[in-house]
């Protein structure tokens, strides 16, 4: 495996080649390292490199590798699904939770974030393939979540996060992503006055595409860190 710096290198001239096709900034996309199964070693290496921010699936090993202090020097995300009984352990610890994909989880977050008497970062969770197994907000009902989301005051809607189904073709990709971006440029527009900040999607398969379609954020693991060995 190619150590971690030079990954990130080789990404981050694909990123540029893309946003330039797409006559789009480089700067303006910022790359996220999905760092899920890989040792706080391997987070550091990754800050060292210039990793924009990282990004967390799994709650437990999150905390463990904070205690490692593994993210100093970079932003921390949480880009997993989140329980809401998991909650405590998240909020005011990362900057941004990419995952906010029920009303249910809105509102604990704004519970949280009131106790501990600070503003929590999110995005919400677009289910763009409307797949009963993942979480996240039906298109349809997006405005309504983000007009939830406004009457948070704890809470601090940044965009939107999308993760297309697993099996969609690189048409049906693009096709969702281009529909997420239709979503985020509305609803920021109506609700937001176009102050969102970022678009997240595309991962280390696609996300050259979601650059083209919009991105302002993609969350890249294995093409960084290499193939996850699952137990």
């Amino acid at each position: 495996m190619m150590p971690i710096a030079e990954n990130i290198a080789a990404i981050r001239e694909k990123m540029s080649a893309a946003a330039l096709a797409a006559g789009r900034d480089p700067g303006e996309i910022l790359l996220v390292g999905a760092s899920k199964m890989n040792d706080a070693a391997a987070c550091k290496a990754a800050v060292a490199a210039g990793i924009d921010a990282l990004g967390e699936n799994r709650v437990q090993e999150m905390t463990a590798k904070l205690a490692e202090d593994a993210y100093t020097g970079a932003p921390l995300h949480f880009i997993g699904h989140l329980q809401r009984n998991k909650v405590k352990q998240v909020v005011g610890k990362v900057d941004l939770i990419q995952s906010v994909g029920s009303l249910e989880l809105l509102a604990e977050i704004e519970k949280t974030a009131a106790k501990l008497g600070i503003v929590q970062n999110i995005l919400l969770e677009v289910n763009v393939g409307m797949e009963e197994a993942k979480s996240g907000f039906a298109p349809q009902d997006m405005e309504e979540a983000a007009k939830a989301a406004l009457e948070c005051p704890h809470v601090h809607v940044q965009g939107l996060m999308t993760i297309p189904p697993a099996d969609a073709s690189p048409e049906e990709n693009r096709a969702y992503f281009h529909k997420v971006r239709a979503l985020y440029v509305d609803i920021n527009a109506k609700l937001f006055h176009n102050n969102f900040k970022y678009l997240s999607m595309g991962m280390s398969g696609d996300y050259e595409d979601a650059i083209a379609c919009g991105a302002t954020m993609v969350r890249v693991g294995s093409a960084i860190f290499g193939a996850r060995h699952y137990t």
